[in-house]
Formats: C-alpha cells, sequence, structure tokens
C-alpha cells in the first residue's frame, strides 16, 4: 500500500478513536461516560440536516463565511516565487478560525442539554470565540486562561469578559495553555452533566480530534472550489502554522487524497532548538530536540518531554503555538509522510508579520505569521508556475503589544 493510500485508511479514524498509532482515549473512569455521550451525539448530528443547516446559517450569516481566497499579487511579485494565495480566515468574526468550531461544539452543547461551556485558551482567540458563541446561544461560559498568556493577551482577557464569560487565570506550572486545559479539563470532571468542555484545537481524547477537524475542514472545502474557480486547477502547496493543529487540518484535510498537493505545517522554532527553547513537536529533522511518542491530556501523540518522561517547559512569541503536544492526525501525517513539518524561529515570524502588513496591508496572527515566514524562505526555489494557498488563520490585532516591543 502507498504512503497516501495507507495514509487515507489510516486517517478516519478508526473505531477506537486512532490515526495509525496515534490519537485514542486516556482519560479517567468520569470522563468516559461524556466522552461517549459526546460521540453519540455528534454522530446523530452529523447526519441530522436540520442540525447542519442550523450551523450552516450560523457560519454565514454570524461568522462570515465563506471567507476569501485572495491572490497576494504584491508578495508574489516580491518573493519572486510562486503565485501566492490567502484563505482570509482573519477575516471573520472575533478575529480568527477559531469560531468554526465553536459554533459547530456550542451546537453540540445545546443538543446535549447543556447550558454551560467550559474552554480552555492560550491566544485567546478559542476563548474569545466560544465567550461569542455562548452569548449568541444563550450559554454560560467559563474560560481557563494562563497567567503568562493573560498578560500578553490582556485585549482578548477584555473582549470575553464584555461578551459575559467568566475568564479564570491559572498561575500553575508554566502558566500557558497546557496549565489552561488541565484547570478546564477538571472542571468538567466535576460538573459533566451540566457543563460540556469546548475544546479549541484538534486534539485531546477522541472524539475531539476529529470532531475538531470536521467542523474547521469547510477552511479546505471553501479553498478548493475556489482555487479552482480561479486557477481551473489545485495548488502545488499548502501552508499553514501548528500549534494543537486545528487550522492545519481544516485547510489540509480536503486535499489528503490529492498526492500532486504537497502539505506544510510551521510549528513555532522559538528562540532556540534545544528543550525548554522551542514548541517544535514534529520538526526533528530540523535539529529540534525532546519530542517523542507520549501520552498528554487524553490523546497519544508526539510531546515534548524530558529524558525521565516529564512534560517539557515551551516558549513561543506566539501564545497559541506554544502548546507541548500536536494533534493526533497530525502526528499520524508526519509518520506517511503526506505531510511536512517545520518551524520558524520568533524572529523570522516578526519579520514576515511585517513584510506582509507592509506589502500587503495585512496584519497576521504571529500564530499565522510563523507560515508567512516558511513560505518568504521557500518562494525564491519555487517557480513563478507554481501555486500556494497559505491559511492565513487570524488577525494580528491581538499582537499589537507584542509586534510593538519588536518595531
Amino acid at each position: 500500500m502507498s504512503t497516501l493510500a495507507r495514509a487515507m485508511a489510516e486517517s478516519v479514524p478508526d473505531a477506537r478513536g486512532r490515526y495509525g498509532s496515534y490519537g485514542g482515549r486516556y482519560v479517567p473512569e468520569t470522563l468516559v461516560a461524556p466522552l461517549e455521550e459526546l460521540e453519540h451525539v455528534w454522530i446523530e448530528a452529523s447526519a441530522d440536516s436540520g442540525f447542519q443547516s442550523e450551523l450552516a446559517v450560523l457560519l454565514r450569516d454570524f461568522a462570515g463565511r465563506p471567507t476569501p481566497l485572495q491572490f497576494a499579487s504584491r508578495l508574489s511579485l516580491h518573493l519572486g516565487g510562486p503565485r501566492i494565495y490567502l484563505k482570509r480566515e482573519d477575516l471573520l468574526h472575533t478575529g480568527a478560525h477559531k469560531i468554526n468550531n465553536c459554533l459547530g461544539q456550542g451546537l453540540l452543547a445545546l443538543r446535549m442539554g447543556k447550558r454551560r461551556v467550559i474552554a480552555e485558551t492560550g491566544a485567546g482567540q478559542h476563548g474569545v470565540a466560544t465567550a461569542a458563541v455562548a452569548a449568541r446561544l444563550g450559554l454560560a461560559c467559563t474560560v481557563y486562561m494562563g497567567t503568562e498568556d493573560m498578560e500578553r493577551q490582556r485585549l482578548n482577557v477584555f473582549r470575553m469578559r464584555l461578551l459575559g464569560a467568566e475568564v479564570i487565570g491559572v498561575d500553575a506550572g508554566s502558566r500557558t495553555l497546557k496549565d489552561a486545559i488541565n484547570e478546564a479539563m477538571r472542571d468538567w470532571v466535576t460538573n459533566v452533566r451540566t457543563s460540556h468542555y469546548l475544546l479549541g484545537s484538534a486534539l485531546g481524547a477522541h472524539p475531539y480530534p476529529q470532531i475538531v477537524r470536521d467542523f474547521q475542514k469547510v477552511i479546505g472545502e471553501e479553498a478548493r472550489q475556489q482555487i479552482l474557480q480561479k486557477e481551473s486547477r489545485l495548488p502545488d502547496h499548502l501552508f499553514a502554522c501548528v500549534g494543537g493543529g486545528s487550522n492545519a487540518i481544516g485547510l489540509f484535510h480536503a486535499f489528503l487524497q490529492d498526492s500532486s498537493v504537497k502539505m506544510v505545517g510551521v510549528e513555532a522554532g522559538g528562540r532556540g532548538k534545544t528543550l525548554g527553547e522551542h514548541a517544535a513537536r514534529l520538526a526533528a529533522a530540523r535539529g529540534f530536540t525532546g519530542a517523542c511518542p507520549g501520552v498528554l491530556q487524553g490523546a497519544y501523540t508526539y510531546v515534548l518531554q524530558t529524558a525521565d518522561g516529564q512534560i517539557a517547559s515551551t516558549h513561543s512569541v506566539s501564545a497559541g503555538l506554544d502548546y507541548p503536544a500536536v494533534g493526533p492526525e497530525h502526528a499520524w501525517l508526519a509518520e506517511v509522510g503526506r505531510a511536512e513539518y517545520t518551524a520558524v524561529a520568533d524572529e523570522e515570524a516578526i519579520e514576515a508579520a511585517k513584510t506582509l502588513a507592509r506589502i500587503e496591508g495585512i496584519i497576521p496572527a504571529l500564530e499565522s505569521a510563523h507560515a508567512v515566514a516558511e513560505l518568504i524562505r521557500r518562494a525564491p526555489r519555487m517557480s513563478p508556475e507554481e501555486i500556494v494557498i497559505l491559511n492565513l488563520s487570524g488577525r494580528g490585532d491581538k499582537d499589537m503589544e507584542t509586534l510593538a516591543r519588536y518595531a
């Protein structure tokens, strides 16, 4: 069986929630029942035309879909390489792709009769999207956020609270996304009968990686249709940043069976290649150390960890990319060679954000700027006949204070 065929056969996921050997459900007994309930309700909703119609209306009228596929003419000319298209998820309500998944899971919460949602957030975009969706659907909302992330994303903290969410700071561990997830899961264990944990990325225990992917795959489905209309053919390359991996898998999924389309996921290279200085889980070929398979927060995947198996600290200038694990479907796609994963340093991401701002008039989120930086690195080796789609997963309003320090 070819690499591509193996990837397609294994990425469903299987009945145990595994993508190859990755994924699964590693949770305490108290969470097995709510996860099974969620899976059952999700399967029902997937086949329910009423649910799908309600979601489509919210995506269109509340979130702002479809998003444009913009030809970046000046960036293409500036780099002197391929024809570059930007999938403009940054134009969605609340500023990022996160709202696609939040709307879907918010409707699932209502379907389960749960009137409260719990969320975690790093960069704050998922928290803002969850708070906005909760307000729209009449749900109570509690968001956990590491205190370090709260400091560098103060604007988003205010936005969440303005939307009616309770924002709880987490001062344990590294005080970032991993620790926020830990606290959100503790809350869920205590309140499973009344609350739904609205997980923000394509990670965690089954069925979350599949649910989040399926709510985000609209990105790639739209992009595929749009590029065929504009260019009458598929792209040669896809680029997307990878934290947990939701925006990337959302773009990649519609193209997985097209072996001519190369897919590049870009992680946080931080300020160095040694453990603790970066958040690159799948970019070992670039010399980044510390990642190996393990279990974190419900799933078996690639995790940054010390020699004795302790979860390592991470670093990124981008609050949304500094998670120590990666979604299990990305781990599988990396293993079978269907997607390539690399990493970009803090300074490169900052410079890429400046470049896109000054040449195209678009200020990207620092997460998305990592993908822009990798494209800038590779563009001189590409031909003018090649076509690139880059997922601009979020806008940079939230990162103004960080960008100002590098001005």
